[in-house]
């Protein structure tokens, strides 16, 4: 039996005229496509006559529907798989698929073409030779710190993908966790007619996210240069004093905040230090010397 072809297509990030010929010969001779979207790709396939069959294909229903697929493509059939936008898998559906379609021997092939990961980069004025793509950071706070700690001191450029009603906090967070200072580029809206680039350090970008209404509007990919290998010793002695007066009023999350950006230390290494001591609001003993300290 003749196996038919999974093709893995990218498509626009913004702007239609991206699209490759590639990509639209694809999109015009399968059989089906498998979108994201159907509505999305719908729209998009009408703005270039294109007419095909479109079968949803995300996060929720794919362990679903890849059986239905897999054996389409057994049967000689061609797929396309699109996402919304860019280059389906990143942080898109479609690698349950593509990973069956590769174990039962089915040829998959690439069209690229955009993405807004690599069209960032390029933008940005960051060093690109070497980056670490992170997607959508978690949308709780807590779990969205930790994993920004888990990064912080990561050497190459970070990408991020970032919601727009999340922007501010996410931006926030990272000033707290990899260092107000750090040099980063927030673009919005990627090849549309409202592409912006912010730039700045991650401070700087916090505090115009708070303040400027179109910061929270459309497609945002997030950029921030890598940790700096000789960053500069933090005076352990300053930071356990700055802790231990703060500990006196404040909970241990804003203990830790604050001294992250009054001595330079990570903000996990004095929120660890905040967290040995009493209770907020009570006063707590000092920790015993070193032996450095001790007469």
């Amino acid at each position: 039996m003749v196996k038919g072809r999974l093709q893995v297509v990218a498509t626009p990030i913004g702007n239609i005229a991206d699209l490759s010929e590639r990509a639209r010969a694809a999109l015009a001779d399968a059989d089906v496509i498998a979108a994201e979207d159907t509505r999305h790709t719908g729209a998009l396939l009408k703005a270039l006559g294109i007419t095909r069959p479109l079968v949803s294909l995300h996060e929720h229903n794919e362990s679903r529907r890849a059986p239905a697929l897999l054996a389409r493509l057994s049967a000689g059939e061609s797929i396309a798989l699109v996402s919304d936008a860019g280059m389906p898998l990143l942080s898109d559906p479609g690698s349950l698929l593509v990973r069956q379609a590769v174990q039962a021997g089915i040829p998959v092939s690439v069209i690229p073409g955009p993405s807004a990961i690599t069209a960032a980069l390029a933008v940005a004025g960051l060093p690109a030779a070497r980056f670490c793509f992170e997607g959508f950071l978690p949308a709780r706070e807590g779990e969205r710190r930790t994993a920004l700690a888990a990064v912080a001191h990561e050497p190459r450029t970070l990408v991020f993908f970032e919601a727009p009603h999340r922007i501010a906090g996410t931006l926030g967070d990272m000033a707290a966790e990899l260092g107000a200072g750090r040099r980063a580029v927030v673009a919005r809206e990627l090849t549309k007619a409202h592409e912006t680039i912010y730039r700045g350090t991650l401070g700087e970008l916090a505090q115009r996210a708070q303040q400027e209404e179109n910061f929270a509007r459309g497609e945002i990919t997030i950029v921030v240069h890598g940790a700096a290998g000789d960053a500069p010793a933090v005076d352990e002695l300053l930071l356990r004093r700055t802790v231990e007066l703060l500990a006196k009023e404040l909970p241990p999350a804003r203990v830790a905040a604050i001294a992250a950006q009054l001595t330079g230390a990570p903000r996990s290494t004095a929120y660890a230090l905040a967290t040995r001591g009493a209770a907020p609001g009570r006063k707590r003993a000092s920790p015993p010397p070193s032996e450095e300290e001790a007469p």
